[in-house]
């Protein structure tokens, strides 16, 4: 059993020196839930409680509680935040609650994000208790961290999590993300016939999309975070990509990329190009948030269609390098003889995902 950081050889609590280790971009992702009625529940939905504005306090609630966390709890080190973002979901008798923190420093902050969930679920709490004074706030856990000497690590790949949660995980395919960005969808006005087409493609292909999430260009930016916090393997995105002033996919997307993968979004513009002309003028962006593949393709049937085609070819290699697979070409490592010691391989030559 690894020893605990926090204690010396003499077993006496001390702040970890972590004036030695790199530092490096790391984020933290936290979970948790007020548990309540189903009439606080939309209430809370409406902003119809006598309190008013309940999420948008707990939000700013959450986000101060983290950047006040080395003085809540003792050993935490003072960190500088560079983002603090705190999302909200619903459930039929459940508020959930989300915080994504990120910095640029020499240790973790996992305490950061689970006390922002802590206390933007407590302020909740404070919220709705004259309504519902046994609401419980519970579940609060750490999802996923990036950054430091372990890489990414995520709960539900690790002996601590859930085995039942893991296993239904395992058995309902590889998880993805479809967005769909229509303002008119979203209200109802449109038909959306593109996210149906990519749905099924993902699934023809081992994938678990669930149903499409459609949202209105305004939203885009919060839809990508909260889509990205969840760590599909795959977040492949429509609409919202041409040069209209609502337009703000491509934006968005920049926003949670780690590394963006220009050829992809070339190779997805050239395809379209052939038929149509205008698929010049597209945006579109692709790249890794963490280890999600982010594809943005067009709201059109006939962009999806040229999109997937691409993506069809390059998808299975970018997800396995991604993973950290090695990824080789069939046929072109052989075994090493008796005679002569297998010899380093040279690095491939780039390929089109390489840009």
């Amino acid at each position: 059993m690894t020893s605990l950081t926090h204690l010396d050889d003499d077993g006496r609590a001390r702040m970890v020196d972590v004036g030695g280790k790199p530092v490096t971009r790391r984020t933290a992702i936290a979970e948790g839930r007020l548990d309540t009625t189903a009439d606080v529940v939309a209430l809370v939905r409406s902003d119809g409680l006598k309190k008013a504005d309940v999420l948008p306090t707990a939000r700013i609630a959450g986000i101060a509680g983290a950047k006040r966390t080395s003085e809540l709890i003792p050993l935490a080190h003072i960190v500088p935040l560079d983002s603090v973002s705190i999302d909200f979901g619903f459930e039929q008798q459940a508020v959930t609650i989300r915080a994504t923190v990120s910095t640029t420093a020499r240790t973790g902050i996992e305490m950061e994000a689970l006390t922002a969930v802590a206390v933007a679920g407590l302020t909740l709490h404070d919220m709705v208790k004259a309504v519902d004074p046994a609401a419980e706030l519970g579940g609060i856990r750490l999802v996923e961290k990036r950054g430091g000497k372990r890489g990414v690590w995520r709960a539900d790949a690790t002996g601590a999590a859930d085995p039942a949660r893991a296993t239904d995980a395992a058995a309902a395919g590889t998880p993805a993300t479809v967005l769909v960005v229509s303002t008119r969808a979203a209200a109802g006005t449109a038909e959306d016939t593109t996210g149906p087409v990519i749905a099924e493609w993902l699934r023809a292909r081992g994938f678990d999309p669930g149903d499409p999430i459609v949202i209105a260009d305004v939203d885009v930016a919060d839809a990508m975070r909260r889509a990205v916090a969840g760590s599909p393997a795959v977040l492949i995105t429509t609409g919202g990509t041409g040069v209209s002033p609502g337009d703000r996919t491509p934006e968005a997307t920049l926003a949670v990329l780690d590394r963006e993968l220009p050829g992809v979004a070339e190779a997805i513009r050239t395809a379209g190009r052939a038929a149509t002309p205008t698929a010049a003028l597209s945006r579109a962006l692709a790249g890794v948030a963490g280890r999600t593949v982010v594809v943005n393709l067009p709201g059109s049937r006939g962009g999806v269609a040229d999109g997937l085609t691409v993506l069809d070819e390059l998808l299975p290699h970018l997800i396995d390098q991604v993973a950290g697979g090695d990824h080789a070409p069939r046929g072109r490592r052989a075994s090493a003889s008796p005679e002569r010691p297998e010899q380093p391989e040279q690095p491939e030559q780039p390929e089109a995902i390489d840009g």
